[in-house]
Formats: structure tokens, sequence, C-alpha cells
């Protein structure tokens, strides 16, 4: 693994680079936001909040597991508490690609991980990887993915109709698969194998024994606790 020496920057030119990057992938999301806008309606929210929501949170499975909690009483500690365990993944996401943002103006650096989420963070990831210095592909990433999860959710709320169940049509797995592929496709290690295995077998374990949701933080603490104790390949920094 070869990482540019250079210090990180980010600027306009890199962040119309990362909106392009990520279009073929926010035809997706609109068909997920369209959903979320639908199912919020059928659980009480008017148009108005589940816009809100969608601005606000940015987050596809909190916004929904949220509104399984949704009702006249809102269990409030419950509620943050699921919201947690699914974004728990965050947390370390961010972690794995602070040396690249650690240089950016405070201000520039906060603001790249307001719009971060699974798809640009694995691209921006892969990037982080290949030794690039622009740190557009996850602020433009973002933006494109934001602006397309608003223009979902207001397609379902003005059509009150769509797929209420992308599950059926295999729509929920794309986001994971995309994922997939950028972070294991330009490695030839077989050694990647090893925190994906870790944390896929924690993870069920975890959906097994464990409350609802705790297998993401489980997995996801497996699987960089193995990463993290794997040696150094040869010419790799620790």
């Amino acid at each position: 693994m070869s990482r540019s020496t250079q210090v990180a920057r980010l600027d306009l030119a890199g962040i119309i680079v990362g909106i392009r990057r990520m279009a073929p992938l926010c035809l997706f999301v609109v068909v997920f936001g369209l959903a979320f806008g639908v199912a919020a309606l059928s659980r009480g929210l008017s148009g108005l909040e589940a816009m809100l929501m969608s601005a606000l949170v940015f987050a596809g499975a909190s916004q929904f597991a949220a509104l399984e909690l949704w009702g006249p009483e809102i269990p409030l500690l419950p509620l943050i508490a699921t919201t947690f365990a699914i974004n728990a993944r965050h947390l370390l996401m961010g972690a794995a690609i602070q040396p690249w943002l650690a240089h950016l103006p405070p201000a520039q650096r906060y603001a790249s991980v307001v719009v971060m989420s699974d798809s640009n963070w694995a691209m921006a990831a892969a990037d982080y990887q290949k030794g690039k210095t622009n740190v557009g592909m996850l602020v433009g990433g973002g933006i494109a993915l934001w602006v397309t999860w608003l223009f979902g959710t207001l397609l379902g709320v003005l059509f009150g109709s769509g797929i209420e169940e992308p599950q059926r049509f295999g729509l929920d797995v794309i986001m994971g698969c995309f994922l997939l592929a950028m972070l294991v496709g330009g490695r030839r290690d077989l050694s990647i194998l090893l925190p994906w295995a870790a944390a896929a077998l924690a993870a069920l374990a975890a959906m097994t024994w464990l409350p609802d949701h705790a297998h993401v933080i489980v997995g996801a603490v497996a699987g960089g606790l193995v990463g993290v104790l794997l040696p150094a390949r040869k010419g790799e920094k620790p």
C-alpha cells in the first residue's frame, strides 16, 4: 500500500469530481428515499417532518429503524440506543480516514465528515489507500448522496406510493455490495479476508444472542481489532 506524503487538500474541482463519480449510485438512493417518504407518511409523520428527518439525520437505516419505534408515545431511550447502534460504524469509518483529513483546516475537516455515509466513505477510503490527496470524493460524493436522498424522500411524500419494501427486489443489498467491491477491489492480498470474516462471524453471533442492532457494533469492533492486529505487509507503513 503506498500513500502519498503530500498534504491532503479540498477544492471545488475535487468536489465536482466526487459528485460525478457518485452520480451512478445516486439512482438507487432515490429509490430508498422514495420508500422512506412513503413509509414516513404511513407512520403518521407529516411531509415536512419526513423531509426534515432526511435533511438533518441523513442516515437511511437509522431513519427506517426510527419509524419502527414511532407512535403516539415515542420511546426516547430505545430510539437513541437503536440509532447509536446502527450508526456506531461511523466511529471506525472516521478513524480510518482521520490521518487523511488531519491536516485540513478544522472547518473543512468537520464539514467533510458531516456528509460522510457508507458509499462516499468507501470511495474516499479507496482514494486514500491509493495515495490521492484530494478529499473532494468524500465531500462531493456526500453532497450528491444527500441531495438525491432528499429528492427521493420528496417523491415519496408527494406521490404517497412507491417501493415500500426495496428488499423484495434485492435493492437493499446494493449499497453493501458496492461497499465491499470498493474496499477489496484493489487489493490482491488474501489477508484482507480475515477482518471481514471476523466481523461477519461476530455479527452473526451478536444477532443470535444480543439485542437488536448490537451486531453492528460487535461486528465493526471485531473486524477493526483483527485489522489492527494483522502484521503490516512488506513495504507498508504500520
